[in-house]
């Protein structure tokens, strides 16, 4: 096994000052456990900025920081989320996504057998999207000024000639498509936290939507508006997206799907599946005429098998989301009050 520079193996060691403060011990982590796994041609320039060609259209560009509590989840992990979420911004605005940069955050104390083991994940996850980690940064704080690791990621992405994309998109008469099941990520998290067990194991959603969202936008390039209803969850994405657009949308409680394990879950723990968050799912927001071959595609892709159309948007200049009920009424979908699940994402 590896050593950081002062004797220390991964395995067993921790993370300690020396470790951000420039020198040998810096070199040989950055070298030994950065550079062996996330390992790719603009990375090896081991430059301070990354140099690397993209394909023709314009840039998008999103940065996220990562502060999930636990740092490992069932269904993933800080790595992979860190990866995850970054990709699912930048596809968000319709773009592909073609590098990441990583910057780390550790505190003083933290074993090093762990933080091998978030690179790792974050290698597996970068691999298996296609875009790889061309740069990145390291700082070390002292112990009791952290909590363990934070992870920031940039990434960069491509968007082709002739989508537009936006929250305030969105018009009266066109309809709601969301990709699969909601409330996982947070619920997983949760169960984690407080160290509950349920009948099955919730999983975290966490996944990447590029590959979804790229088929997608090549058989209807003018979808209008695409959001991960991550923090805030469901309600607080439309919530968000009503007012850029200013209009209304009239949800039907009967079609947003939940698996039944989380739904249960929720029920016992007082939660709303609407405003737990998601960390591989997405909002589309297209014509009417287009939904069915949307729908299509998405069934036909792994991340989106369990899609459906879950309401319709509406002229309203109150900006209101409202959901018509499975007992036949209706009620106000607001935003999310205070903060139900700290460090989730």
């Amino acid at each position: 096994m590896n050593n950081t520079g002062k004797g220390q193996s991964f395995r067993t060691g921790t993370v300690d000052m020396t470790h951000g403060g420039g020198g040998r011990a810096m070199a040989v982590l950055i070298k030994d456990l950065f550079y062996r796994h996330l390992k790719n041609p603009v990375l090896d320039q081991a430059h301070d900025a990354a140099v690397f060609d993209i394909p023709p259209g314009r840039l998008v560009i999103s940065t996220d920081a990562h502060v999930v509590s636990p740092l490992f989840f069932p269904g993933g992990d800080i790595g992979s989320l860190s990866v995850h979420g970054t990709l699912n911004d930048v596809a968000m605005a319709g773009a592909q996504p073609v590098s990441l940069t990583a910057s780390f955050i550790l505190e003083e104390g933290f074993p090093l057998a762990d933080l091998e083991r978030i690179v790792m994940s974050m290698a597996q996850a970068s691999s298996q999207a296609g875009v790889p980690v061309v740069s990145g940064d390291t700082k070390v704080v002292e112990k009791g000024k952290g909590d363990g690791v934070f992870i920031t990621t940039t990434g960069v992405g491509v968007l082709p000639e002739g989508v537009a994309i936006s929250p305030g998109a969105a018009q009266a008469g066109q309809v709601v498509l969301l990709s699969g099941p909601i409330g996982d990520h947070g619920v997983a998290i949760l169960s984690k936290r407080e160290n509950l067990e349920f009948e099955t194991e919730i999983r975290s959603d966490s996944a990447a939507l590029h590959g979804l969202v790229e088929n997608m936008i090549s058989a209807v390039p003018d979808i209008s508006v695409l959001r991960d209803p991550t923090r805030g969850g469901l309600a607080t994405a439309l919530n968000e997206i009503a007012h850029a657009s200013g209009v209304g949308f009239v949800l039907q409680e009967k079609e947003i799907p939940v698996r039944p394990d989380v739904r249960a879950a929720c029920e016992l723990l007082g939660l709303d599946p609407l405003y737990v968050a998601n960390e591989g799912k997405l909002i589309c927001i297209c014509e009417a005429a287009d939904a069915t071959r949307l729908l299509d595609i998405a069934h036909a892709h792994p991340l989106g098998r369990e899609a459906a159309r879950i309401g319709e948007v509406v002229e309203d200049g109150d900006r209101m989301v409202v959901m018509q009920t499975d007992f036949g009424g209706a009620r106000v979908v607001d935003w999310l009050s205070g903060e139900q699940l700290p460090r989730i994402c």
